[in-house]
C-alpha cells in the first residue's frame, strides 16, 4: 500500500494492500495498463542512457563501475528512486520477472554506490572524489530530498516485494540522518529543508519497519526547521510552522511540507499542527487552486507576505489569493501529485469527501493531462489556456516533450498512475465498513476483521454517473459512497430501496448496511454539463464560463471549432483523424458561450501516434531532440487510436472586421468598440476532457469562455 496508516493510531481509516485491487475497465484501466507498457518502459530505457539522464551512470562511476563525472540534474537520484517505485508496481501487477530482476539489479547498484556511514548523493560522492564538491554545503543539492524519495520507494518495494535489500540501504541512509540531526541540534546551524519529501519517507520507514527511532527522526526533522536562520517564504520556514495559515512559496515544497506534517499527525497528535494543516488547506482550496486542481499559478516572483522592503523571490510558487492567471499558469505537475498525496493523508486522519473529491480532481484533470494518450510525453507545467505564440519566453515548452532535463514530473506521475488501484477503498480502523475513494470498473478483495469483502463494480465513470455495486460478504459491514461535492441529485438503489440523494449530500459519505450473502447496489450520480463560473476576485476570468461534466472539465482546442458558420454538416473543420489539415491560428479568438447553450455527446477517437510538427516554445533546459520514433515503436498494448468522449454546442463568434486577419499580438493595446464594424455568426464547437488536449497538432486551447449571458 502506498501508506501504511494500519497501525497510525490516530487514523481512522487505511488504504488496502497491493493487488487487492484491480481494473477491470474504463478509463482507470486504460489508464494503468499505458503508464505500466508504454511510460514505465520508455522511462528506464531514459535512466539507463547515459547520453539522455545519467542517472544509472552515476551510481555505477561511485560505485567504481565505471569512469567518468557527474551529470544530469542534482535530483536525478530521487527521480529514479521514483521510477523505482512505478516500475516495483507494474513488474508484480504484470508479474514481469525480468524486470522484476532488474530492479533487483538496480537495487544492488544502489547499495554498492552507498558510502560507509551510509550517506547516498551521487553529485556528492563523485565530487569528493576531487574536491570538486563536499556534501551538506549547498540546499539547493537536494540532497536529503533524493533520500527521502528513496525512504518511500524503499518501504513500497519491501511490502510489495517482500525482498529487504532496499530497506536496508533506506535504514543506513537515515541513521546518516540522525547522526546530521543530532549534530545540528547540538550546534544551532540548521540548513533548509528543500521540498522535504524525506518527512514522508522517514515516517513511512516508521511504519513499516515499527521501530520508533524513525518517529522521533521524523519529528526532529519536521521540528528542526523552526531553527533555520533568514528563512525564505519559497521555502516556508521564514516563520515557525505553528504560526503558518495560509499556503505560500514553491508549490512542491509546501505541498511535501503539509503531506509530511499530516503523516506526523497521523501517528502523534498534536492540535497547532492539526490547526496548520486545516488552515493552510483552506487557503488553498478557497483561494489558490484552479478549476483543474492545479496549484501553483507562477512561474516565479516576490512573495507577498514577506516585507515590503525585504524583498524574497519565489518560483513555481503560490502568489496572492485569487491570483490564477491562464495562459501562464504555472501548475507544476509534482505540485499536483504532491497535492493528492497530502489530501490521501488528510484523509487517513479525517476522513471527509472534501479530501477524496479533491484527489479526483486533481487525478482526472491536472494530473492525466500531463501525460500524452501514449504515455510517452509530459508536461511539466499546466497551463489552462495556450496561445500558439508569446511575446516572451517561458522556461518550459508549450507542448508536451518526450524529455525535460528536470525530470522530476515524469517519474512522480509514472509512480502515481501506477498505484492508482490503490485509491479505489478504504477500511475503517474500526472494522465496522468500507469507504469508496475514486471510482472505476474493477474487482476488490477486502479483508475486513477476519473475512472477506468480493465487491465488483461496473460503471463508465467518470464519463457517466451509474455505478453497479456487486458484493459478496462473510459478514454485515456497512459500505459508504463518497457523493462527490459536484454532484446535485442522485439515488442509491439497494435490493430494490431507494434512497434519494440532494444537495444536502453533496460532498458527504452516504451509508449503507450490507448483509451478509450477496447483495445488488447502484450508486446513480446525476451527471449534466454545468457551466462552472468563479469568484468574481479572480480577474483573468471575468465573464466567463467553463464546461464541466461530472468532474471532468473540458476544454476546446484550435481543431474543434468550425471555420465558417454554414459548414454544412456542423462537422469542426477538423477532427482528431485529420489534425493536419491547414486551420487558422486564432480558431478560439472572439468566441463567446451562450450562458443558455445546449449540449449534445458523441465520440471522438485520438490518433495515438500523431507526432507533433512543431512545438511552438523550445526550452533552453531541454535538449534539442525530436519526437523519439524508437520509443514509440517499443511501447507495447497501446491502441492506435483513443476513444473519448466529447460534448457539441453552438458557440457565436463576434468578429472586429477592423482586426480582421490581424493576429492577437499585432493589434493595438486598446482601440475603440465599433458595432457597425462587428460580424456574428454561429459556429460549431467541440469541447474534449481537458486531459486529453494538446495530442491532435499545436495550437490554441481553451477551458473558460468568454459568456453571453
Amino acid at each position: 500500500m502506498i501508506v501504511d496508516s494500519k497501525n497510525s493510531k490516530n487514523a481512522l481509516v487505511n488504504g488496502v494492500s497491493f493487488g487487492a485491487v484491480s481494473f477491470t475497465g474504463g478509463l482507470m484501466k486504460e489508464v494503468t495498463d499505458r503508464v505500466m507498457t508504454a511510460t514505465v518502459p520508455n522511462l528506464k530505457r531514459m535512466f539507463d542512457d547515459k547520453d539522455i539522464s545519467h542517472a544509472v551512470e552515476n551510481f555505477k562511476i561511485c560505485a567504481g563501475e565505471a569512469e567518468g563525472a557527474f551529470d544530469g540534474s542534482v535530483f536525478c537520484d530521487g527521480d529514479f528512486y521514483k521510477w523505482l517505485e512505478s516500475a516495483v508496481y507494474t513488474a508484480y501487477t504484470l508479474n514481469d520477472e525480468k524486470l522484476k530482476a532488474q530492479i533487483e539489479e538496480y537495487i544492488d547498484l544502489i547499495a554498492r554506490a552507498q558510502q560507509e556511514d551510509g550517506y547516498i548523493s551521487t553529485k556528492q560522492i563523485i565530487g569528493e572524489r576531487d574536491g570538486s564538491v563536499q556534501r551538506n554545503t549547498d540546499i539547493n543539492d537536494f540532497e536529503v530530498y533524493n533520500m527521502g524519495h528513496l525512504f518511500t520507494s524503499a518501504c513500497v518495494h519491501y511490502r510489495v516485494s517482500g525482498r529487504d535489500g532496499f530497506l536496508i540501504v533506506a535504514k543506513k541512509a537515515a541513521g546518516y540522518l540522525e547522526k546530521l540531526y543530532e549534530e545540528a541540534e547540538r550546534s544551532g546551524e540548521v540548513r533548509t529543508a528543500v521540498c522535504p519529501s524525506h518527512y514522508m519517507g522517514l515516517l513511512e520507514l516508521y511504519r513499516t519497519t515499527g521501530d520508533e527511532k524513525y518517529l522521533r527522526l521524523g519529528r526532529k526533522a519536521i521540528e528542526l526547521r523552526d531553527s533555520v536562520k533568514n528563512g525564505l517564504d519559497d521555502n516556508q520556514d521564514r516563520i515557525p510552522l505553528k504560526k503558518h495559515d495560509k499556503i505560500i512559496g514553491h508549490s512542491v515544497r509546501a505541498n511535501y511540507l503539509y503531506a509530511g506534517l499530516a503523516d506526523l499527525c497521523a501517528e502523534d497528535s498534536d492540535p497547532e499542527y492539526e490547526r496548520v494543516l486545516r488552515s493552510v488547506w483552506t487557503n488553498l482550496v478557497t483561494k489558490k487552486l484552479y478549476i483543474t486542481g492545479g496549484c501553483g499559478a507562477l512561474y516565479n516572483g516576490a512573495s507577498p507576505y514577506g516585507n515590503f522592503f525585504d524583498h524574497q523571490l519565489i518560483h513555481q510558487a503560490y502568489g496572492y489569493e485569487y491570483q490564477l492567471p491562464n495562459i501562464t499558469a504555472y501548475n507544476e505537475t509534482c505540485a499536483s501529485i504532491g497535492l493528492v498525496m497530502w489530501a490521501y493523508r488528510m484523509f487517513c486522519i479525517d476522513p471527509r469527501a472534501e479530501y477524496f473529491d479533491m484527489i479526483e480532481k486533481v487525478w482526472l484533470n491536472v494530473n492525466l493531462a500531463s501525460v500524452s494518450l501514449d504515455g510517452l510525453r509530459y508536461f511539466y507545467e499546466n497551463m489552462l489556456r495556450r496561445t500558439k505564440k508569446l511575446d516572451y519566453e517561458l522556461i518550459w515548452p508549450l507542448t508536451r516533450t518526450d524529455y525535460l532535463i528536470s525530470y522530476c514530473c515524469p517519474p512522480n506521475i509514472a509512480r502515481m498512475l501506477t498505484q492508482a488501484a490503490e485509491y479505489a477503498y478504504f477500511v475503517k480502523k474500526d472494522g465496522s465498513g468500507i469507504m469508496t475513494g475514486l471510482y472505476g470498473e474493477s474487482k476488490a478483495y477486502i479483508p475486513l476483521k477476519g473475512a472477506t469483502v468480493h465487491i465488483l463494480q461496473k460503471t463508465r465513470y467518470p464519463y457517466e454517473g451509474r455505478i453497479a455495486f456487486s458484493v459478496e460478504t462473510e459478514r454485515d459491514f456497512n459500505l459508504s459512497f463518497r457523493i462527490p461535492s459536484w454532484c446535485r441529485s442522485g439515488r442509491i438503489i439497494s435490493n430494490g430501496e431507494v434512497q434519494r440523494l440532494d444537495r444536502a449530500q453533496s460532498g458527504t459519505y452516504a451509508e449503507t448496511l450490507i448483509k451478509a450473502g450477496k447483495s445488488e447496489l447502484v450508486l446513480e450520480l446525476d451527471m449534466p454539463v454545468v457551466l462552472m463560473k468563479s469568484n468574481p476576485m479572480i480577474e483573468e476570468n471575468t465573464g466567463q464560463l467553463a464546461v464541466t461534466k461530472g468532474p471532468l472539465v473540458y476544454c476546446a482546442e484550435f481543431c474543434d471549432v468550425s471555420v465558417s458558420a454554414d459548414t454544412g454538416n456542423g462537422e469542426p473543420a477538423m477532427s482528431g483523424e485529420t489534425a493536419d489539415l491547414p486551420q487558422k491560428d486564432d480558431a478560439l479568438d472572439g468566441l463567446f458561450l451562450p450562458a443558455d447553450c445546449e449540449f449534445t455527446e458523441e465520440e471522438l477517437k485520438i490518433d495515438t501516434k500523431v507526432s507533433m510538427h512543431e512545438t511552438g516554445s523550445v526550452s533552453k533546459l531541454q535538449p534539442d531532440r525530436k519526437s523519439d520514433t524508437k520509443a514509440v515503436n517499443e511501447a507495447s498494448g497501446i491502441p492506435p487510436q483513443v476513444t473519448i468522449p466529447a460534448l457539441r454546442t453552438t458557440a457565436i463568434r463576434i468578429t472586429d472586421r477592423t482586426n480582421s486577419g490581424i493576429q492577437a499580438l499585432d493589434r493595438p493595446l486598446y482601440s475603440a468598440y465599433e458595432r457597425d464594424n462587428t460580424e456574428r455568426k454561429e459556429v460549431s464547437v467541440r469541447f474534449i476532457p481537458y486531459f486529453a488536449w494538446d495530442n491532435r497538432g499545436f495550437g490554441e486551447m481553451k477551458i473558460w469562455m468568454p459568456a453571453i449571458w
